[in-house]
């Protein structure tokens, strides 16, 4: 319990230094920590038993396979690391995320940590998965850009600082202002749009044979979704793609707009994630035992979360702790 003349004494160090916080948790905070959970299920499952034989190398080696030269090169490079020193590289690995996790859920060390994981994050996106396929075909049904590129938007975007004297209308843009924020938006989801529409996503099969293609090793219960939903798609890879494209740009659109036609937007967006991860990614492959991460659907998730409208100017923006102030 707090005294009333410390609770004064507080208060009035707020106003002095200009500190203000809002009743109730930290909105930032709270997604810092999903973030920081979601890389320790990285670091958890790169200590599966199947990361240490020979299939890392070769996922690895497998995301060179139609890139150019000067970015296929130092995959393959990489990937014949990997398979000479496979215990070793994975436990870094492995070590690396769960280091990563703890640090962005530590207060005091959440921005090192973070600055950390964006590095790490552009050097995986390259290295381990060839760019997120944008350049062979990448389909966002199947994770387009990469699930990896995700954690380092957000750790931008969740980056505990705030611009002073600017209220902030979402989360995301606490740390890079409203306009660059719904500007990194619009680039994604309109990315991902592109990405359905190439010619290889929406030929007549591709999407029936991406869904029917993850039900490989997973219970019985997800291949019968992963069946169901493909069903439904023989034939009309064109229709499809459209249809998502459609989605895409309305959720690419939808920060745009007043707060409570954004929320609809950011309720589409939600809608999608969840339909990618669950009939284009199978749940990340989690059930396999040969998952790596989630995937790119909680990410994008995530992401709409942090572009979730405040309730009211000023509500919901507490303020980080500055140095020698515990937490409200």
């Amino acid at each position: 319990m707090i005294s009333a003349r410390a609770e004064s004494k507080r208060v009035r160090r707020r106003e002095r230094t200009g500190v203000t916080t809002s009743p109730g948790t930290d909105a930032r905070r709270v997604l810092q920590l999903i973030l920081a959970a979601i890389w320790l299920l990285d670091g958890m499952l790169q200590y599966q038993p199947s990361m240490y034989g020979t299939m890392f190398g070769q996922m690895i080696g497998g995301s060179a396979a139609g890139n150019p030269g000067v970015i296929a090169d130092p995959i393959s490079w990489n990937a014949a690391l990997v398979e000479h020193h496979q215990v070793l590289l994975n436990t870094v690995f492995a070590t690396i995320q769960l280091l990563l996790g703890l640090g962005i859920a530590y207060r005091p060390t959440a921005r090192l940590a973070l600055a950390a994981s964006i590095a790490w994050s552009l050097a995986v996106w390259w290295f381990g998965e060839g760019l997120g396929d944008v350049l062979t075909g990448a389909s966002p049904v199947s994770g387009a850009p990469g699930a990896v590129i995700l954690y380092a938007l957000l750790a931008v975007l969740l980056w505990p600082t705030d611009r002073p004297g600017v209220t902030a209308p979402f989360v995301a843009a606490r740390a890079v202002g409203a306009p660059v924020a719904r500007l990194l938006w619009l680039v994604l989801w309109g990315s991902l749009a592109y990405f359905a529409l190439t010619p290889a996503n929406r030929a007549p099969q591709t999407l029936h044979d991406m869904i029917v293609s993850m039900s490989g090793g997973e219970p019985g219960w997800v291949t019968w979704l992963e069946n169901q939903a493909a069903a439904a798609l023989p034939g009309r890879g064109l229709t499809a793609s459209i249809v998502l494209a459609v989605a895409l740009i309305a959720v690419a659109a939808g920060v745009f707009l007043p707060p409570p036609l954004a929320r609809s937007g950011l309720i589409l967006a939600l809608v999608v994630a969840a339909f990618i991860w669950v009939f284009g990614e199978a749940f990340g492959q989690l059930l396999t035992g040969g998952a790596t991460d989630p995937n790119s659907g909680p990410l994008l998730a995530l992401l709409a979360l942090a572009y979730w409208p405040l309730a009211t100017a000023g509500q919901g923006e507490d303020h980080d702790a500055r140095p020698g102030e515990k937490p409200a």
